[in-house]
């Protein structure tokens, strides 16, 4: 019966500090969409019932634009931290666990483009 003290069974586990960029990110992305969300709640609000057109010339006004755009980044960074966490906990398969993650940020990154592009589309077409 081999005894270890709790160093030695710790060792090669790695350090509490790989974590630690992770979860602050979280949080700091989780306080910057609070008041984003309340303009973005106010912008469905008027959007559920302005034409198109008053739509278009309210997203052409670059601080409207950039607070959409912010809130859309912001949005799907948060979302893929959140997700990664799930899939690291509840993945148990090493590759499972390396390919889900790898999917999630893919997709997080094709969702944050696509959001930009649809919004130099409006952007551009309102112009």
């Amino acid at each position: 019966m081999a005894y270890k003290s709790a160093l030695a069974k710790a060792q090669g586990l790695g350090s509490a500090k790989s974590g630690t960029m992770h979860w602050w990110m979280q949080r700091v992305t989780a306080v910057a969409l609070i008041p984003l969300s309340f303009w973005v709640i106010l912008f469905i609000k008027q959007l559920l019932s302005a034409p198109f057109n008053d739509m278009q010339q309210w997203l052409v006004n670059p601080v409207n634009a950039s607070l959409l755009l912010a809130w859309v980044c912001i949005g799907f960074y948060h979302a893929v931290l959140g997700l990664q966490i799930v899939i690291e906990d509840y993945v148990s398969a090493e590759f499972w666990q390396i390919s889900l993650v790898w999917l999630l940020k893919l997709a997080g990154l094709a969702g944050a483009i696509s959001s930009l592009v649809l919004l130099m589309k409006i952007a551009v077409a309102a112009g």
